[in-house]
């Protein structure tokens, strides 16, 4: 808690236009009282600071400087992060003073428990490290009060997995990752976690590939997603560059000349980039784009593979496969983004190519 007393005797000193030595006369101490107290060397004991107050004519609590918190959970919660975003150490002693006050808050526990993580990094904290264990262990035994629909029992056992890995205690991290790894979400983790730390890469192997293709899909639904977002509000150059960095990314990752799956998100792709494209006036650009479009369109749907094993990275995923809701073929999950799409151009175009490819 810090105070402002010293400060403020000063201040109000000034205010009145006193020296040290009048304000001494009037209370009866020395000239060398008030140069410590002003200078923060010591302190007035507590009748002289009520009469400090009562002179100056304000409150103790206002000469002291003291300012009440806010310890409610979510301003508790809140101040706490803030001290997290500095890396200021003062999060350590807010996170115990809030479990003293809410041991059984889930929130406060889980919000500790990441504090002690934070602070742990590096595996320099081993203490902190340990700490936040036992949190996130008590977090899961409170997890029937979370509200917050991006937490629950598997997410709290990735992250405490992350803190076994700060502590090189690699084994126990691992597996708790494997033991939690619904729908893939861990998958990265896994590969990095046998690969980097523990020197397995051909068991990491499988588990990256499965990262990269989920990841990859997840991508093309982020860039489609924005191509809307950015339609609406007619920024079409946003929409231009989010598709930039996205198509660059796949064309990285998939074999150019492959018929599989990758072949029908690359011609929703193309797709989108001629939407942008008519939008900018740049009709020859989207023409192209289109014809793109509509030749994988024609590839696929001649000989229809769902399966992503000809794609580079994901070899090691035997049997894997993705399908879509947009259609049956690439032909109709394309027609529905034209539909939704809303651009006359566009879907004139596509029937003028679509129909002669």
């Amino acid at each position: 808690m810090e105070l402002m007393l010293a400060e403020n005797i000063k201040k109000h000193r000034r205010e009145r236009k006193l020296t040290q030595e009048q304000l001494a006369e009037t209370l009866g101490v020395t000239a060398g009282a008030v140069y410590k107290w002003e200078s923060g060397l010591s302190q007035p004991e507590l009748g002289l600071i009520v009469e400090l107050a009562d002179f100056f004519d304000t409150s103790v609590d206002a000469l002291l400087g003291y300012r009440m918190k806010d310890n409610r959970l979510d301003s508790t919660v809140q101040r706490i992060q803030a001290y997290c975003r500095t890396m200021d150490r003062e999060a350590l002693a807010e996170a115990e003073k809030a479990l003293k006050k809410y041991p059984n808050s889930f929130r406060v526990v889980h919000s500790c428990a990441g504090v002690y993580a934070l602070f742990g990094i590096g595996g320099k904290g081993k203490g902190e490290l340990r700490r936040a264990l036992e949190l996130f262990e008590q977090a899961r035994l409170l997890i029937g009060q979370n509200g917050d629909p991006e937490i629950s029992d598997f997410t709290l056992c990735g992250e405490m997995a992350g803190v076994y890995l700060l502590l090189g205690e690699h084994e126990k991290g691992l597996e708790l990752l494997k033991q939690h790894n619904a729908g893939g979400i861990f998958s990265d983790s896994i590969g990095v976690c046998l690969a980097v730390e523990m020197g397995r890469p051909e068991e990491a192997e499988p588990w990256l590939a499965e990262a990269l293709l989920s990841s990859t899909v997840s991508l093309v639904n982020v860039v489609a997603g924005y191509v809307f977002v950015f339609s609406a509000r007619e920024d079409f150059s946003s929409a231009r560059r989010v598709l930039d960095v996205g198509m660059d990314f796949f064309h990285g990752v998939r074999e150019e000349n492959s018929m599989d799956f990758s072949a029908k998100l690359d011609a929703l792709l193309h797709l989108l980039l001629a939407h942008v494209q008519l939008r900018q006036g740049e009709a020859e650009e989207a023409r192209t784009s289109v014809e793109k479009a509509a030749g994988l369109v024609k590839r696929f749907d001649a000989a229809p593979n769902y399966a992503v094993d000809s794609t580079p990275f994901t070899g090691e995923l035997e049997g894997a496969f993705v399908h879509d809701s947009l259609g049956a073929t690439a032909r109709e999950s394309l027609e529905t983004v034209l539909g939704l799409l809303k651009n006359a151009e566009l879907s004139a175009l596509w029937k003028e190519v679509g129909d002669h490819e």
